[in-house]
């Protein structure tokens, strides 16, 4: 009897959070992961009884901007505060961060909605000034939103906001007084242009929040796929469905890096057993 299968089917009731179809046609290297009968009690451990390394994934969206928040402050504060040297040369390592977090829909209002609420508190610690983010926005509509509702609201962190649309025309002083720069939802077509920010804007941190391509096209991407690859996965979250022969059920596809360090944190495959989530693989 054929064994049931974990598949990159995402499913809309799966929490609270919303997905927007652009999460629900996303596909992870996943086809399919056995239910075997002998995983390892380690790997079976309820999310009620988890350790630190496997962490809960949310169960609102609150939970999970408040997650991806933990996961950008820890992993920022380093490379902000003591930048990594590599080679003989000593050439300072250039830090490139990727969180995925489930949003309603691509409207303005929203994605103005889901900036703000991670960007104007999030708390890194620095010494000295405060720390000044920079916001590519895909067009010119969404970076003016985002400037609305940015000013609309008392923010604790210095937030800059343009669109790649227009980046060639933007005052250089404003990308070379960033601290770390922030593209969000940028489309595959502008990919060449984000790595032209990304290499003018190096050593200094970036982040690729919510791109509008899934993880198996970028093997698509041609000379792009490398620096595509380059960016560490901190943060993601998305709803799965498990099919077996005579039966469905929910499940989930979880990373959540808390203590800075993303190549020790694992991918974490959940699926529903009763009224709990279990962990049935990691890799």
């Amino acid at each position: 009897m054929p064994s049931p299968c974990i598949t990159a089917y995402f499913n809309t009731k799966f929490t609270s959070i919303p997905f927007h179809s652009h999460h629900l046609c996303k596909h992870y290297h996943i086809s399919c992961i056995p239910l075997s009968p002998t995983i390892p009690p380690k790997a079976t451990s309820t999310l009620t009884h988890s350790s630190l390394s496997s962490p809960n994934p949310p169960i609102s969206k609150g939970d999970a901007i408040l997650q991806a928040k933990t996961s950008l402050s820890t992993v920022l504060e380093k490379p902000l505060n003591n930048p990594k040297l590599i080679g003989k040369s000593k050439k300072l390592k250039q830090p490139k961060f990727r969180v995925e977090i489930p949003v309603i829909d691509d409207l303005p209002d929203s994605l103005s909605k889901l900036a703000l609420d991670i960007f104007g508190d999030l708390s890194i610690k620095r010494k000295g000034s405060a720390i000044k983010i920079l916001i590519l926005w895909p067009n010119p509509s969404l970076k003016e939103s985002a400037i609305v509702a940015f000013q609309s609201h008392s923010i604790n962190n210095i937030v800059e906001h343009i669109d790649i649309v227009s980046v060639a025309k933007t005052d250089p002083r404003i990308l070379n007084s960033a601290d770390v720069t922030i593209f969000l939802v940028p489309e595959s077509s502008q990919l060449s242009v984000v790595k032209m920010v990304s290499d003018a804007f190096s050593p200094k941190p970036v982040v690729l929040l919510n791109p509008k391509w899934a993880f198996e096209e970028e093997s698509n991407f041609g000379n792009l796929s490398g620096f595509v690859s380059s960016f560490e996965v901190v943060y993601s979250f998305m709803g799965l469905e498990v099919r077996g022969l005579l039966s469905k059920r929910k499940g989930v596809i979880f990373k959540y890096v808390r203590d800075g360090v993303g190549s020790g944190e694992r991918w974490n495959v959940l699926v529903e057993e009763g009224e709990e989530m279990k962990v049935v693989s990691s890799f």
